[in-house]
């Protein structure tokens, strides 16, 4: 990054507002978009598949922004870094709500595929530079607060998604679940553009991009997370679309290390994995994707087929986490700052380790309460280890460097989400396959207990089922556990506000 020294880049390079509570309103109404739209199409996909076919693919309206969003992370993070984090954010959101108005406006479900991958172009950079932004707005002891401010968006957008996609749907028209991001956006977009001033940085219009470095990991991340959300899925694991994904996959990551190494100014730098504090926080965030598959994507099917509860009662008892989540990481900086944060977040994490391994001992079939209390629990035990890594990591860069590095932690925890939900996609349908003597996955399952042609035995299974992918679920936990314990630094670099 040139000669200039991390701490002269964190004073040089400051931002300054006009009127900081407004862009701090922006920033949480673009995390609102980006929250609400992974959630919002879930519930409306019944309407959506009614007026414009396509049932076979629909999985694509989630797999596509997915996609999208994950593989963009790094290419966004890099640009603020170049150019400000202004410019990046404009045209993140000007994308965005390009593509909300043209999902809107589908006229089938290959379109709104289409134009939910140009969604998830500019939600990519919303999520990522919302996040850094936070940090150059506010010094290490106030970024607790607009942090927690930041997950409440998210926990409350997680929770009200689907119900407010529901409503759509069904007294309106799921388009509106589209419409709906314009006005929003545009206040949000309004406010960035009126009161958030960043110095002007001289050489930046000059600054070399590495399109080269862009493109090969724009390909790469989505030639190998397609391979991930489709396989065992559209094609088993091991047929020849499956081989051949993960095979140029494994080629463009060959690729990815050539043209990053001959960069002049690389997308992802080497350095991002040489510091010992980014590249722990990176592989915890990874593992903590990776866990969190298990209460997000398995809990409902639970709530619903072993324990008899309703969609909606089957939804709050997934919901609670998200309670406790922004209240424990609000709290979580009186703790780092007398343990520090590898200790608080060890501390977290470990503690999510134990409430996992404690799901497969629930009883059978139980009650509604108890996983309720342990989501609970869980919540408050990752809002203590998620928010002192991502705070702290920040604190160890530059502004130069902040983009990148905030990028590159959100892009493994995303990219952990996509493994999870393969392997622990995989597991569930293991155990299933040998509870029932090899015929079923818990898709086919849970519609036969949905329709009330399954026996008990078939109940039983998918208890056992889930109770595996807890117990994977901890294991990853455990693993972001070693990993602090043996890779981060006990004291974190902080750089001098």
């Amino acid at each position: 990054m040139g000669s200039t020294s991390p701490a002269a880049q964190e004073t040089a390079r400051p931002v300054a507002t006009g009127r900081r509570g407004a862009v701090v309103a922006a920033l949480m109404l673009s995390m609102a978009l980006a929250a609400l739209d992974s959630t919002i199409v879930s519930t409306a996909v019944p309407q959506i598949v009614g007026d414009l076919g396509g049932f076979s693919v629909f999985s694509w309206l989630f797999s596509g922004y997915l996609l999208a969003v994950t593989v963009t992370l790094p290419v966004y993070g890099k640009l603020s870094d170049t150019f400000g984090r202004k410019p990046v954010l404009i045209a993140g959101s000007v994308v965005f709500l390009l593509g909300s108005l043209l999902c809107a406006l589908a006229w089938n479900m290959a379109a709104l595929i289409a134009f939910r991958i140009v969604q998830g172009l500019g939600g990519g950079a919303l999520q990522g530079t919302v996040q850094t932004l936070a940090a150059d707005l506010y010094p290490l002891k106030d970024r607790p607060r607009i942090q927690s401010k930041l997950s409440t968006v998210w926990a409350v957008a997680a929770v009200a998604g689907p119900g407010l996609g529901g409503l759509l749907a069904a007294y309106a028209d799921w388009r509106w679940i589209f419409l709906v991001n314009l006005p929003v956006g545009a206040v949000a977009l309004w406010l960035i553009v009126r009161h958030l001033h960043e110095p002007e940085r001289r050489g930046a219009p000059h600054a070399r991009v590495d399109w080269a470095g862009a493109l090969a990991v724009f390909a790469c991340g989505g030639v190998l997370l397609t391979a991930l959300v489709q396989g065992g899925v559209a094609w088993p694991w091991l047929s020849a679309p499956s081989l051949a994904l993960f095979g140029t996959g494994l080629a463009l990551v060959a690729v990815v290390v050539l043209v990053e190494r001959r960069a002049a100014d690389p997308i992802i730098p080497g350095w991002v994995w040489r510091r010992r504090t980014i590249a722990a926080v990176n592989l915890a965030l990874g593992a903590l994707g990776l866990l969190m598959v298990a209460p997000t994507v398995f809990l409902p099917t639970y709530a619903q087929s072993v324990l008899g509860l309703a969609p909606v009662t089957a939804g709050f008892v997934l919901s609670v986490w998200t309670l406790s989540w922004p209240v424990s990481a609000a709290l979580s900086q009186h703790v780092y700052r007398r343990i520090g944060f590898r200790n608080t977040a060890m501390l977290g994490i470990g503690a999510a380790a134990l409430i996992l391994l404690a799901f497969p001992f629930l009883p059978y079939p139980g009650q509604a309460w108890q996983p309720t209390l342990l989501m609970l629990l869980l919540g408050a035990a990752l809002g203590l280890f998620q928010l002192p890594l991502i705070v702290g990591v920040q604190s160890t860069v530059g502004w130069a460097e902040r983009g990148t590095t905030t990028a590159s932690v959100l892009f493994c925890r995303q990219t952990g989400q996509t493994v999870g939900a393969a392997v622990f996609g995989a597991v569930a349908n293991g155990v299933l396959a040998a509870r029932l003597g090899g015929a079923g996955d818990l898709d086919s399952v849970t519609r036969a207990l949905d329709s009330g042609t399954a026996p008990e035995a078939t109940r039983r299974a998918i208890a056992d089922a889930v109770h595996a992918v807890y117990l994977g679920a901890s294991c990853a936990a455990a693993l972001a556990f070693v990993v602090l314990l043996f890779l981060a630094p006990r004291k974190f670099p902080v750089l001098k506000d």
